[in-house]
């Protein structure tokens, strides 16, 4: 009887054997599939995060042109408003224009038409007489509207260079209030393409600037201007992207070449254009097919090797000793692995004390294996983090989770503090399967950390001036209004404008330009006294400094301030009379929210204040309508 039961037990060795090899073949191929879909994911994602960093440069590089356009027509504007379409101030406006031939890369042209169409003048070489655009539909558009606004238009082909033009135009009146004329500018498509092409986007990729109901303006490596124009407007993208973000990943077949392209879109906040920034996936995914195809190889071919092992294992397993010594070498092997890991492999008491830590604890934390074991695993953790990791911890040990991921800081032997990612997950006791502990694994994360970190300041902070952005202006002004509602508190705000900063462009120079910008900003972080107070660059030569908890007295001190400092600084202005000297106007408002008025009537507030300080002579603060010059000055 008993040989039977041993025969029996040998011949279902072989089968238990054989089908645990089987298993393991499948779950390698499975676990090395997996791995590799992850890391096709992952380069996906880094593609994904290099397009929205694109997108976000080039949407600001599309609006700091329009904005430059835009500061020239508001100029010309006022000129031909002062001057009329007389003979004489026409001849004058001419040669004003060509007198002053803007950058051709960037503004390809000034022009000024009448009521009628007529060209009155432009900086282009050409012979006015007989030339008239009243069949353009900006200009249509401009003649039947009252809006002073500046109207983006679609692209066309210039009468005077026969190139492809974006236009942005504005209305001009008569003093009675009646059209005039329209003045516009162009900007070459071409121009765009050609900057386009310094960006390394992959043989396939594409940078593509559209207007917000979807037409091209340009798209990068059409010189020729194939694309400009084109109607995309009931591609799917224009089709949800009025229920969807103003900016976001988009996977879609290109409409324009047939290929599956990874994208980013960014919809402009301050002009109806949309900047999308595209990698074909075949490019993307190419590195990975290729990394992918040889680890494969290498997985077959090991598992290959496991399963002719196992063959091996099944037709010698009668004997013992051979496979008590294969057992013992593969264990060594597993622990060897185990040893010579990067990350630190923990194990974790119910009494949450060490029970084994890994060599690698020696490199991350500085701490040799045998001083950590029996002491407390979380010693050394961030007080602040710590409640988290105890929590995990707890919900691991009493079975409500199986495992857990946490990043926390934690300090080493050298008393510094270093950023740690920890799995977690429980392990069972083999006769009862309770739960004997934790089981952690655990790698340094300080630099990972670091990068985002400096990510997040760059994504909140001026290029230019170090100043918080407008992005992190707008997010400050909702949280810093909601607080001062519910705490039934004054919340202050103040718009700086640099008076006649264009001027000051002009006579100085963009770099001197920059360098006043700059010496606005410092003297604005240097006048805020607490920490809740924010300075930022709100636009262009404007600024914003938001005063929490402050009353309209205080607004004004601080404004003194400000004002005191930049006229210490004495920088010179020579067409800033009658200082001389660089000056800002600014408007204050002082609000305290109520229930159903939102924040934009602080900035409307505000806005109309500093447009009052300009208007009553500038180098003055309006606070809500009351105007309060500085000593000295005088009405312009």
């Amino acid at each position: 009887m008993s040989t039977s039961r041993r025969e029996v037990g040998k011949s279902r060795v072989p089968l238990w054997v054989a089908g645990f090899v089987a298993l393991a073949c499948v779950a390698i191929l499975t676990l090395s599939g997996w791995r590799e879909w992850e890391a096709r994911q992952v380069d996906l994602r880094n593609a994904e995060v290099d397009m929205a960093n694109l997108a976000s440069s080039l949407t600001q590089h599309a609006e700091d042109m329009f904005e430059l356009a835009d500061t020239i027509l508001a100029g010309m504007v006022d000129r031909m408003e002062i001057g009329g379409t007389s003979a004489g101030a026409v001849t004058k406006i001419q040669t004003f224009l060509q007198a002053r031939k803007y950058n051709r890369k960037r503004i390809r042209g000034i022009f000024v038409y009448d009521e009628t169409g007529r060209w009155l003048a432009t900086t282009e070489d050409v012979e006015l007489a007989g030339l008239n655009n009243s069949d353009r539909d900006y200009f249509q558009q401009h003649r039947a509207s009252a809006d002073r606004g500046t109207l983006l238009g679609r692209p066309v082909k210039s009468r005077s260079g026969g190139q492809w033009i974006i236009t942005a135009s504005r209305r001009f009146n008569h003093p009675d209030g009646s059209f005039a004329g329209v003045v516009l500018t162009s900007i070459d498509v071409a121009y765009f393409a050609e900057f386009y092409k310094q960006f390394d986007i992959g043989p396939n990729g594409a940078v593509s600037l559209l207007s917000a109901d979807g037409i091209m303006l340009a798209r990068s490596g059409d010189d020729q201007g194939a694309y400009v124009g084109r109607d995309l407007s009931k591609s799917p993208l224009f089709s949800n992207l009025g229920n969807g973000p103003s900016a976001s990943v988009y996977y879609f077949k290109s409409p324009i070449d047939g290929r599956q392209r990874l994208s980013f879109y960014r919809l402009s906040t301050r002009y109806p254009i949309l900047t999308v920034a595209t990698k074909a996936e075949e490019d993307v995914l190419e590195p990975w097919r290729r990394q992918a195809a040889v680890r494969m190889a290498i997985v077959s071919g090991l598992t290959l090797a496991i399963a002719l092992i196992g063959c091996f294992l099944v037709r010698y397993l009668s004997q013992r000793q051979r496979m008590a010594a294969a057992l013992v070498a593969k264990e060594a092997d597993f622990r060897l692995l185990a040893e010579q890991s990067s990350d630190i492999v923990m194990r974790i008491g119910l009494d949450e004390r060490i029970l084994y830590v890994s060599p690698s604890c020696t490199r991350v934390l500085g701490w040799e294996p045998a001083k950590l074991l029996g002491t407390p695993a979380l010693a050394g953790i961030n007080p602040e983090d710590r409640p988290r990791l105890e929590q995990a911890i707890n919900s691991l040990k009493t079975g409500e989770a199986e495992e857990a991921r946490i990043i926390y800081r934690t300090r080493t032997r050298a008393k510094s503090e270093i950023w740690v990612e920890t799995a977690l997950r429980v392990t069972r006791s083999a006769l009862s399967n309770e739960i004997d502990g934790v089981v952690a694994i655990s790698r340094d994360m300080t630099e990972q950390k670091d990068r985002q970190d400096k990510l997040a300041t760059l994504a909140t902070s001026d290029g230019l001036t170090g100043l918080a952005n407008r992005r992190h202006f707008d997010e400050r002004l909702a949280e810093e209004w909601a607080r001062a509602r519910r705490d039934e508190t004054p919340l202050s705000l103040l718009l700086i404008d640099v008076d006649h900063f264009k001027k000051f462009n002009d006579q100085y120079g963009h770099q001197a330009g920059d360098a006043c910008l700059r010496s606005l900003g410092r003297i604005l972080a240097e006048q805020v006294r607490r920490p809740a107070d924010l300075p930022a660059r709100y636009g262009g030569e404007e600024f914003a400094l938001l005063l929490p908890n402050t009353g309209a007295d205080g607004c004004a001190e601080v404004s003194e301030r400000v004002r005191r400092a930049l006229r210490e600084l004495g920088m010179l202005h020579a067409l800033n009379p009658p200082s001389k000297l660089v000056t800002v106007s600014l408007g204050g408002a002082t609000n305290i929210p109520i229930q159903g008025v939102t924040e934009d009537a602080l900035v409307a507030t505000a806005d109309r204040a500093l447009y009052a300080a300009k208007e009553s002579g500038r180098d003055r603060l309006v606070m809500a309508g009351q105007v309060i010059p500085w000593p000295g000055a005088k009405s312009a």
